[in-house]
């Protein structure tokens, strides 16, 4: 008889939860897998898939219009809000109809519940106990908000994605990539929309070209941004909120939404009771291999609070995986990892900043600013910016970063670059494709004198 019902137990059927579990299943192992919620997780069903959807339904907003410069002459167009919501949930449903077959294919065992730590070696789940000799938690983050009067009236990204109907105007609270990707969907979509940001730009920790340049393009579509300021209280009176500034101003609208942070969803998992460490934020501590304080417990993707992305938690369950079932002790490599913010227009980066950069070595700044080809005829007030961020003493590229049409999807192609330790010269050994604005990247010959560099 063996000594545990399974070899692993895991927590959470996010992403990094599914990946660790079929893979460790796929090795032979004994894998159970405990859900509350729908299976896929934050990404899959509440996050950057569903949001993504959004964002291409706002994308044809702008298409329409431009279009005339191409010498089409569009019709009226009509928006149904509620069908796009309807096609959202229908794509979403069948994509959790494929976790399920991939986990069921693994012959990975699901638990439908709330699944609580009892001993390192035991979770409860709906009044039963289940055994094993390793457990993943992989709970994800949750939204956060701020304890102010009123802040009972005010939705966050999560009910943004189900709304029965389109507000006329919105309010968003807050400047990172939740907040801003919201912002342009909303805004091209038709709404008026007011970001409300505590800092003095949007997207803290990002090159500061980048936050500059974004912030730019969002306020030419009209989107109002109020840096350095702070919402004191909320009021409602009927189907309206009015908001109270702490700067003494006063602000109406339809609908507000807080997207101010998340954290760690570790409440009520009974970590304290087992002896699992967990830091001030409430992530779990965990080692280069992912293992807690306690030696059996393991922990992935946000509930640690590390790189708080959806492919660093595939990555994270892998490893995890490899470790203990694949024979292979694994470590996530966590340099280079590139990132892409849904904005409009989006934001593709890979690697260092400039600020962080200068703070390690000497560095080159190249940086181009142009109008994307498509809006030489389009006439759209529209710049795209592209960095690169050299060492001086080895010439390895240390950062590109770029904001305009299809960044996410050519950054994903500089980052194998980056990840292999490329230099400027072979960048500039780079034959580009024309006309594309991706050959920018390896056009690029002149560098910024330094006071320039610094003044971006």
């Amino acid at each position: 008889m063996p000594k545990y019902d399974f070899d692993m137990i895991t927590i959470g059927a996010g992403s990094g939860g599914v990946r660790a579990s079929r893979v460790a299943g796929r090795f032979g192992a004994r894998v159970a897998v405990v859900e509350n919620s729908r299976t896929g997780g934050t990404c899959v069903m509440r996050g950057c898939v569903p949001k993504k959807l959004l964002v291409m339904a706002s994308h044809f907003a702008e298409d329409f219009e431009d279009s005339r410069g191409f010498g089409w002459a569009p019709g009226a167009a009509a928006f149904d809000w509620p069908a796009l919501i309807a096609g959202k949930d229908r794509e979403l449903d069948r994509l959790e109809g494929v976790y399920h077959r991939i986990l069921r294919e693994a012959d990975v065992h699901e638990i439908e519940g709330t699944g609580r730590l009892v001993d390192p070696h035991t979770v409860e789940v709906a009044g039963r106990t289940h055994t094993a000799g390793h457990i993943l938690v992989s709970t994800g983050g949750w939204p956060t908000m701020p304890k102010i009067p009123g802040i009972e009236h005010v939705i966050t990204s999560n009910e943004a994605l189900d709304l029965p109907e389109l507000p006329k105007r919105i309010v968003i609270v807050g400047g990172g990539y939740i907040a801003v990707e919201f912002a342009g969907i909303f805004n091209a979509l038709g709404a008026e929309v007011h970001l409300i940001i505590r800092a003095d730009n949007i997207l803290r920790g990002f090159d500061d070209a980048v936050r500059n340049a974004l912030r730019d393009e969002m306020t030419k579509r009209g989107i109002r941004i109020h840096a350095e300021s702070r919402v004191g209280s909320i009021e409602k009176a009927g189907d309206t909120y009015s908001l109270h500034l702490q700067q003494a101003e006063m602000m109406e609208t339809d609908l507000v939404m807080y997207a101010t942070g998340r954290a760690p969803n570790t409440r009520g998992l009974g970590l304290d009771d087992v002896g699992v460490e967990v830091n001030a934020k409430g992530a779990i501590v965990v080692d280069e291999y992912s293992r807690s304080s306690v030696d059996n417990i393991f922990a992935v993707g946000d509930v640690t609070d590390r790189v708080n992305l959806t492919p660093v938690a595939l990555a994270e369950g892998t490893a995890v995986a490899n470790t203990l079932f694949g024979g292979t002790p694994t470590v996530v490599d966590y340099e280079n990892i590139p990132s892409a913010v849904f904005s409009q227009p989006p934001v593709g980066t890979v690697g260092l900043t400039e600020d962080a950069a200068r703070r390690r070595t000497d560095v080159d700044i190249y940086l181009s600013r142009f109008r994307p080809m498509k809006h030489t005829l389009s006439g759209r007030d529209e710049l795209t910016l592209m960095k690169i961020i050299v060492d001086r003493k080895t010439d390895r590229v240390l950062g590109c970063h770029m904001v305009g049409p299809d960044a996410p999807e050519i950054v994903q192609g500089i980052a194998i670059a980056l990840k292999c330790g490329a230099t400027k010269a072979q960048f500039d050994a780079t034959i580009g494709i024309h006309p594309t604005a991706a050959e920018e990247f390896v056009t690029m010959r002149e560098k910024l004198p330094d006071h320039e560099a610094h003044a971006v």
